[in-house]
């Protein structure tokens, strides 16, 4: 089964999916959309056509556990986004994503405007990234 993670925006929202074997995530796509009503129909598409089982939405929870605006933006989403669609919508927390994914963009010397165009995806993967390490580790926990 496919998982897709998306890193939730304002104006732009990362997409990144993983394998069907669920051991790599990388980067898919970034939707530019202000409307979060066409934002989830587009996602919706994207699920269809990606053969998603799976989706898992960053929560940015503030580093001391509280839940701030952005959080509080990113549930409402992800509650939208689970009417849309008939696949699983789980929320992650994603504290530190954008930080790795900028250090990701630095070691490959992304600089200006592609920086921007794909930032967001990259936060995806790292967001999806971690929450493969998650479920593998809970699987090993089962045993």
């Amino acid at each position: 089964m496919r998982i897709m993670a998306v890193d939730y925006g304002d104006a732009r929202t990362g997409i990144a999916v993983c394998d069907t074997a669920q051991i790599l995530a990388s980067p898919l796509c970034v939707i530019h959309e202000r409307d979060a009503n066409r934002l989830i129909q587009k996602i919706a598409e994207t699920v269809k056509e990606n053969e998603i089982g799976e989706i898992v939405v960053g929560n940015p929870i503030n580093m001391n556990g509280s839940r701030g605006e952005r959080s509080e933006k990113c549930i409402a989403f992800s509650e939208e986004l689970k009417k849309a669609v008939n696949v699983p919508v789980f929320l992650f927390d994603e504290r530190q994503t954008t930080i790795t994914a900028n250090q990701i963009m630095n070691e490959v010397n992304r600089r200006g405007k592609k920086r921007k165009e794909t930032i967001d995806a990259v936060a995806a993967a790292v967001i999806l990234e971690s929450y493969l390490a998650y479920k593998a580790n809970q699987k090993y926990k089962d045993i």
